[in-house]
């Protein structure tokens, strides 16, 4: 691991270099290739280019790599897709920091008696970016703990690291460096700040431990404050699988069904009642508790990405949803004027399209009686066949065919996280391929703040009226 501020910086500047020049010499080779090939040879070339800066970037650990991580994943409107799918890959190329190097950081923290008391895994459960998880055992009681470890010097690079990685974007020549992508940047530094902020991970952990703690259905680890500090989060170890496990694929359909009934009750939960959200909709963050007795748990893991939303965001939010539930073109389209979705006056003909749009990205969670979604994707019970599903793909390609993008403001950041929000909870559902009725879901929840949400939505647009 690159930990010294200068080596770092010295190795950024040297990849973005290296790949700027052979971005370069490449592009100025392809001037003589035929024209029907010069564009697939661009292609190729930029995603060289970007793998080499990201071979680089992934041995640097720390904050470069998560930076590079959330480009990835909210970067697709502002990023060659080359660079995008080169930055994927950063999610598995974190290896380990050595134990030897653990140990130290481990008695520095938690002091030599403190750390007496533990017994702990050398071997790392897991490794990320931004730290690794070690198992360890409790010595008086045996208790089963789970040590989340920050880098050392990871929360101190934040800054000098964001400013050498723009300086490597701008050498590199594959990314365009635009106001908006500029602003991200500083939303990532934000979000990056939130995740290595370990007091405030331990404080939101033990805030959802206490909301869930009477719904059998999740378990929340509990924080060990006596092995915590500002750069160790020590929590109870809880075991579980992966969402793809066999032993959950191979699930009755009744406990698949519960169990995504159950991640999209959370969801739910998290955007009308408690306006805090899990934005990293990673499987990573889950674990499947098969029970031997029928009763399955999901474990929810690093509640680092939580994030608290403002009602004058989220209200007009959850307008959008409830006006797209209940096909309610024109109040829909008041949440949008909230939300400065929508630049000037937009025809008419592309308003009725984007509603179009938002009225089937909901089809999962309607009533199958008053809005049939395609019968491939119901069953005779009216349940929604979630694995069956093309839903996505679908919105996506008719997105692709409407002008009323260029109409578009770029939405709130907290909107994207919305967005992906319940994208991940589809997504769930989609590979567990539960099959549920999702407004018997949804309704529960629907009118939870909606006078409010409905006043806040008319007050923003009275004041935008009164602006112009």
């Amino acid at each position: 691991m690159k930990t010294g501020s200068l080596e770092r910086r010295f190795s950024m500047a040297r990849a973005g270099f290296l790949a700027g020049a052979r971005y370069a010499t490449a592009s100025a080779g392809g001037l003589f290739a035929a024209p029907d090939q010069r564009e697939a040879r661009r292609r190729r070339n930029l995603s060289q280019r970007a793998e080499e800066l990201v071979e680089e970037l992934g041995q640097l650990k720390g904050s470069v790599v998560k930076i590079g991580q959330m480009m990835a994943l909210f970067g697709e409107h502002f990023l060659p897709e080359e660079v995008t799918e080169a930055l994927h890959t950063l999610e598995n190329s974190t290896t380990a920091l050595e134990w030897p190097a653990v140990e130290k950081h481990l008695r520095q923290q938690l002091g030599s008696v403190k750390l007496a008391e533990l017994e702990v895994d050398p071997q790392p459960l897991g490794a990320a970016s931004l730290g690794q998880v070690h198992r360890a055992r409790r010595k008086s009681d045996g208790a089963e703990l789970a040590l989340k470890i920050q880098y050392p010097g990871v929360a101190n690079a934040i800054d000098s690291d964001m400013r050498a990685l723009v300086r490597l974007l701008k050498l590199s020549r594959l990314v365009p460096i635009t106001e908006q992508f500029n602003q991200w940047l500083d939303e990532v530094r934000d979000m990056l700040g939130r995740e290595v902020d370990y007091d405030l991970e331990a404080h939101t952990t033990r805030h959802f431990r206490e909301a869930l703690a009477d719904d059998p259905r999740f378990v929340v680890p509990e924080v060990y404050g006596d092995y915590s500090t500002h750069n160790i989060l020590c929590l109870s170890y809880e075991e579980g699988v992966h969402i793809s496990d066999p032993s959950v694929v191979s699930l009755s359909q009744e406990r698949r069904n519960f169990l995504g009934r159950a991640i999209m009750e959370l969801c739910c939960r998290e955007v009308f009642q408690w306006n805090k959200m899990q934005t990293d909709p990673n499987f990573g963050n889950y674990l499947m508790r098969v029970g031997d007795d029928g009763k399955d748990k999901i474990v929810l893991l690093d509640f680092g990405a939580i994030r608290d939303f403002d009602d004058e965001v989220l209200g007009p939010g959850r307008e959008m949803i409830r006006a797209a539930w209940l096909h309610d073109s024109e109040r829909l389209f008041g949440a949008m004027r909230a939300l400065e979705f929508l630049d000037g006056e937009v025809p008419r003909r592309l308003l009725d399209d984007f509603a179009a749009l938002c009225f089937e990205a909901i089809e999962a969670l309607q009533d199958p009686d008053r809005f049939p979604p395609p019968k491939s994707v119901v069953n005779d019970k009216g349940e929604y066949l979630w694995g069956e599903s093309n839903l996505p793909n679908r919105v996506m390609n008719r997105a692709s065919r409407t002008a009323l993008s260029v109409h578009f403001d770029v939405p709130p950041k907290e909107f994207i996280f919305l967005f992906r929000k319940l994208l991940g909870a589809y997504t769930f559902l989609h590979v567990i391929k539960a099959q549920v009725r999702g407004n018997t879901i949804l309704e529960p929840f629907i009118h939870m703040r909606e006078d409010e949400d409905r006043e806040r939505v008319a007050q923003k647009i009275n004041g935008q009226a009164a602006d112009s």
